[in-house]
């Protein structure tokens, strides 16, 4: 009688373990889902190298990109060099991170009408000084870690391909400098976020902020910047304690004009909103 009740025990767990299992399955984590993806792997491929090319004020190094949907699951990776490290290998799951973060932290239009921050984007590069010590979000990149089991899993073969393997998994991950910015159709809705990573942080942004031009996925409504969601440079934002105020993002370069002027030419060729 014994063996039969732990015979039946048994039976009963793998039973409601294949349940658990297949319910799971059904959810937009699984590692097939692609729905509602803003962008194709051949449009993300193709801007992440086009903006690559251009003058981005940084060390010219080659990228990766990650787009998550507004589910925060990754639907599209992609890289600019042709080998597996002909950017740093690190840099693919700190995009993935960015996409996330910026996706996390953004919002849909309508939302919050009335208050002048309807639609309101964050960048990864706006929430470098509020996460400093001291700051008014220090920690938030403690949060919503990374999930480790999908990050690095798969054949580093598919890396970067269409069915790279980060692909249909929620990566999570919050990352607080240059190279995330959220998507936006002709609409105003939040569809996803772009993350890119594999130079300076600085140049990671502008180089995001070419790819999301690109993809025509830039109409943003509200930001925290002069110009949307952009980077914020401000040399004389320092507070006496030591605290950078605002949205601030550290210089990249010795002399932070450098930094600004690269990005002011950058705004100048990739114009936010729609594409004329």
């Amino acid at each position: 009688m014994k063996k039969k009740i732990i015979l039946c025990a048994s039976v009963v767990a793998f039973a409601a373990a294949g349940a658990v299992n297949a319910d799971s399955k059904k959810g937009d984590d699984n590692g097939t889902a692609r729905n509602n993806c803003p962008v194709t792997h051949a449009a993300l491929e193709n801007a992440i190298k086009a903006a690559q090319l251009k003058a981005n004020g940084g060390l010219g190094f080659h990228m990766w990109a990650t787009v998550v949907n507004a589910d925060g699951v990754v639907c599209a990776v992609a890289k600019s060099g042709n080998g597996l490290n002909s950017q740093w290998l690190g840099s693919r799951v700190i995009s993935a991170q960015k996409a996330n973060t910026a996706n996390s932290f953004s919002l849909t239009a309508g939302g919050n009408a009335g208050n002048g921050l309807d639609g309101l984007a964050l960048s990864t590069a706006n929430l470098y000084a509020p996460t400093q010590p001291g700051g008014s979000l220090f920690g938030l990149q403690h949060s919503n870690p990374v999930d480790t089991q999908w990050a690095y899993a798969g054949n580093a073969n598919k890396f970067g391909r269409a069915d790279d393997p980060m692909t249909g998994r929620r990566i999570g991950g919050v990352n607080v400098f240059g190279g995330g910015l959220a998507l936006y159709n002709s609409e105003h809705k939040l569809v996803g976020a772009v993350g890119v990573s594999g130079d300076t942080s600085c140049a990671d942004h502008n180089i995001a902020w070419r790819v999301r031009d690109l993809l025509a996925l830039d109409n943003v409504m509200a930001g925290v910047a002069g110009v949307g969601d952009n980077i914020i440079f401000d040399a004389t934002s320092a507070a006496p304690n030591g605290i950078v105020d605002g949205f601030e993002h550290a210089a990249c370069a010795e002399d932070v004009q450098d930094n600004i002027n690269a990005n002011t030419a950058v705004l100048a060729d990739a114009p936010i909103g729609p594409n004329p």
